[in-house]
């Protein structure tokens, strides 16, 4: 049952939700589009890992103090986590686009140049991932998403 009281879990698992539902709205409000697949994707604005990180960093603060080592742990994870998701990812999902442009400008080529058989572009190839990380501007939100609704909640909870 201690599971069910681990206040650092829950409002890291809330924050994950929290952060993948409201991209929804956030897109729509950009493109006049909804698109739910965003619920279960990455990439986006707000960043969920970071989010995650976050809420868990400032819930192990609330219970274990800024001294704890636990909060050190936390907090270095947190700040690897966000580096890597402006880093690394978004940099692979940049190649991603690159590498799918380049793949459809050759298979245009050659369907023009050997007259290829029409298909279906998902019969032809599996396209990469395009959105796997995060600019800083979405990692910088996720990561005030997890602080402000690890505060909220623990202050509702502590009323």
């Amino acid at each position: 049952m201690e599971l069910f009281t681990n206040f650092p879990l829950w409002a890291s698992l809330f924050a994950i939700l929290f952060a993948q539902v409201v991209k929804v709205p956030i897109q729509f409000i950009g493109t006049r589009k909804i698109d739910w697949s965003l619920v279960t994707s990455t990439g986006g604005m707000p960043s969920s890992h970071s989010a995650a990180v976050t809420a868990l960093a400032t819930a192990i603060a609330l219970e274990s103090g800024l001294s704890s080592p636990v909060f050190a742990l936390a907090t270095v994870f947190a700040i690897i986590t966000m580096f890597d998701a402006t880093g690394v990812r978004f940099q692979a999902g940049e190649q991603a686009a690159v590498i799918n442009q380049l793949m459809k400008d050759f298979n245009k080529f050659v369907s023009e140049a050997k007259g290829w058989t029409e298909k279906d572009e998902e019969e032809k190839r599996k396209e990469l991932k395009e959105l796997l990380g995060h600019k800083p501007v979405e990692v910088f939100f996720g990561g005030l998403t997890g602080i402000l609704l690890t505060l909220l909640i623990h202050f509702i909870l502590t009323i």
